[in-house]
């Protein structure tokens, strides 16, 4: 009896394990096909772009809809990028998003930096205020803030798109990034600054040099989410930009669009699309390079509760 009770006991936990098995591969695989197909649905209008800069002009419209043009015609990007002065825009565009997240990385980590590892009275109180500003709208303070850039006679110049991401962004919304870097400073261990600091480390060579190496994670997921915030700006430069020789891309593809709308032969729609196509690539190009440490640090960012 105990030998056929044992094999009974074997058989039952085999079917067992099979039927957990059997129950999370449907699961998996159930999953997965969701989230291919939600992937799917949210990818057709990025495709529905790239096909439409491939076709002839014509043949942005036919029904049914053509997804693979016949004939794909690539010298859209040649005649948009040579008709119009999107390479003008494409490198101020990359001037400001360039020195605008490097000023954003500096001063936020740096701000960051304060409020996670030094101890000083109100630090707590000091950045509950820091991060209420996130409720205030940036339109609030357009106008002042447009004011105070007249009189340093920045106006038509990309310095107030640049600047003041040097100084934390203030009222345009830099401290979103203090909050994303502060949680994850939180997480390092502060034996690494004291033992910095009995070697004579100043906390400045601390934050340089034990830090910014070991925030790499968060500092990766702010350079993404920086460089697409000014990358994809449109009031900003629409208010201090006047100008075509500082016109950023965002604000050049609604004057090429304006253009096109006027001419008596109608829009271009797939030229119009072969440069939302440009202005996608560096986009595109700067996550997925920098993708694994911006979910790493996304996912590290809000463990802690201090």
């Amino acid at each position: 009896m105990t030998v056929r009770a044992s094999s009974e006991l074997v058989t039952t936990t085999v079917r067992r394990s099979a039927a957990y098995r059997l129950r999370g591969w449907l699961t998996t695989t159930l999953a997965y096909a969701a989230l291919i197909f939600v992937g799917a649905i949210s990818s057709l209008p990025m495709f529905w772009m790239i096909s439409t800069s491939l076709k002839a002009y014509g043949r942005e419209f036919i029904h049914p809809p053509e997804w693979i043009p016949v004939p794909i015609v690539w010298t859209n990007y040649l005649d948009v990028w040579g008709e119009s002065s999107i390479h003008l825009y494409t490198i101020n565009s990359f001037l400001v998003a360039i020195l605008a997240t490097v000023g954003t990385l500096l001063s936020c980590s740096l701000v960051a930096f304060g409020f996670a590892r030094l101890q000083f009275f109100g630090r707590n109180l000091l950045f509950g205020i820091l991060v209420a500003t996130l409720m205030l709208p940036s339109i609030v303070v357009l106008v002042p803030t447009f004011i105070l850039f007249r009189h340093l006679a920045w106006i038509n110049t990309p310095m107030p798109l640049i600047v003041p991401w040097w100084f934390g962004g203030g009222a345009f919304g830099g401290a979103f990034y203090v909050f994303l870097m502060r949680q994850f400073m939180l997480q390092l261990p502060l034996e690494l600054d004291e033992a910095a600091l009995v070697d004579g480390a100043s906390y400045l060579r601390i934050y340089w040099q034990i830090l910014l190496p070991l925030a790499r994670p968060a500092l990766a997921a702010t350079t993404i989410f920086s460089f697409i915030h000014h990358w994809n700006d449109f009031l900003h430069p629409l208010i201090f930009l006047h100008s075509e020789t500082w016109r950023t891309l965002a604000l050049g593809l609604r004057y090429f669009m304006s253009a096109e709308s006027q001419t008596g032969s109608g829009a271009r729609w797939n030229l119009m699309m072969a440069a939302a196509v440009v202005m996608l690539l560096p986009v595109l190009i700067l996550f997925f390079s920098a993708q694994r440490y911006f979910i790493r640090g996304i996912a590290l960012s809000g463990l802690t509760g201090r």
